[in-house]
């Protein structure tokens, strides 16, 4: 097994740098399906969702080419296929922009049900409704999902969604850029990586107008042209060293940001008493001294995001007094509070809420890792506890974060990568 070791109790000091935002890679890399020629897509984060999803285009026969660490040049001009293979789309939630992509190039889209965290039920109903609406027919058989549009190509038409969900939003634009007129959503998520990926395909030569509001306009084009476009950097993983700092102590320039995608971070950090100082494309975070409870409620963009609410649970675990921390987006996302309890929180839960009292102190134990964003939560929890913290099923957090072991190293944390002698063993025997 490999483990996250840690040795907690030490402040953070020094900078990091943000990688390209995982939500927005996972999504324009598939908008590549739609471009007539080479896309060159920049700040690419290194995480085994994005190497994942590049190749699944090169199973489907596109050209995929590294430029550098974080460059490629994608040529998906001659892919004849729309089924994507199965074993690798399971891995990955954002497999589902798949179906949009292909339906706008192909007209049909073969695509297995999506995979990654599981936060209880989470349907792609709103995206299904939106691609029956622009003319497709969709139904699940054998293991896929199938989509065809009725007239071999989408037609553009009107969509409100039920619910403010950022994957149908991005997924109904995927499909609509190539189709026949003009398409609208109305109740669209409004979060940067959908700005992202509206910049990207209009970059490409797309027509998107309103990304960002509620209402997203989409002109249909005959086609999109090559060109270049860089990621932006990735809100979440910021915020995560952002908690890191409050929950450890300490002071660190967080750089290549977005200030203005973590303000609504900041304010709850500030309203703990952590201090946040933003700059052009850098924010300085610093915590000396105690922190204090506040209430937090996960929303939709501009809203706090669902994607932050362990790691700022990590950090409400040793503020002074009782919190309260809603989660107003999934249904399953305390999986991680009995691991937390292992080190000494105090968390109850009911429904949605959970009630955390602060403690004077963690202690570190052994721990698992259940999904991506819990298991950041967890290497925050190890970092500010006493002791060695040993986390296991690091895969999931290596799934969204580039490097995390050797950035938060660089600002002084003890945390190394362990393989335990029994995996090197059977790998030696294998």
């Amino acid at each position: 097994m490999t483990k996250y070791v840690i040795h907690g109790g030490k402040p953070l000091f020094g900078e990091i740098d943000i990688s390209g935002a995982k939500n927005a890679a996972v999504a324009i890399i598939p908008a590549a399906l739609l471009v007539d020629g080479v896309c060159r897509i920049e700040n690419i984060p290194q995480i085994s969702d994005v190497t994942l999803i590049l190749n699944i285009l090169q199973e489907l026969g596109a050209d995929v080419r590294t430029v550098n660490r974080t460059t490629v040049d994608v040529d998906c001009s001659h892919i004849r296929n729309a089924r994507v293979p199965e074993e690798l789309a399971r891995k990955i939630r954002a497999s589902y922009y798949l179906i949009g992509a292909l339906l706008g190039r192909f007209g049909s889209a073969e695509v297995p049900p999506p995979g990654g965290c599981d936060f209880g039920g989470r349907p792609i109903d709103q995206h299904i409704k939106g691609f029956v609406a622009m003319g497709a027919d969709v139904d699940v058989r054998g293991g896929y999902i199938h989509a065809k549009a009725k007239n071999g190509r989408m037609c553009g038409t009107q969509i409100y969604l039920d619910i403010v969900s950022v994957g149908a939003t991005m997924n109904i634009m995927l499909a609509a850029v190539l189709a026949d007129g003009l398409t609208v959503i109305e109740n669209a998520a409004k979060e940067p990586h959908i700005v992202d990926l509206a910049n990207f395909l209009n970059s490409m030569g797309a027509e998107i107008m309103g990304a960002g509001t509620d209402v997203i306009k989409i002109r249909g084009v005959e086609r999109l042209s090559g060109g270049s476009y860089s990621i932006i950097p990735d809100q979440i993983e910021a915020g995560t060293y952002m908690t890191a700092v409050a929950a450890a102590g300490g002071e660190v320039l967080i750089r290549n940001v977005i200030p203005k995608h973590l303000e609504c971070i900041t304010a709850k950090l500030l309203e703990m008493g952590v201090d946040v100082e933003e700059r052009d494309d850098a924010v300085l975070v610093r915590r000396h001294g105690k922190l204090t409870r506040t209430n937090v409620k996960t929303l939709p963009y501009p809203g706090f995001p669902t994607d932050m609410q362990p790691q700022i649970a990590a950090v409400l675990c040793l503020a002074e007094g009782t919190s309260v921390l809603t989660e107003g987006v999934w249904d399953n996302r305390y999986r991680y509070v009995d691991e937390f309890r292992r080190m000494g929180a105090q968390i109850q839960v009911d429904g949605k809420i959970a009630v955390i009292e602060g403690v004077e102190k963690l202690t570190g134990a052994r721990i698992q890792a259940c999904d991506l964003r819990a298991g950041a939560a967890m290497v925050i929890a190890g970092l500010a506890a006493q002791g060695t913290t040993e986390i296991g099923c690091i895969h999931h957090i290596e799934r969204g974060y580039e490097d995390i072991v050797r950035k938060l190293s660089g600002v002084g944390a003890d945390i190394r990568v362990v393989v335990t002698p029994d995996e090197e063993k059977q790998s030696q025997v294998g």
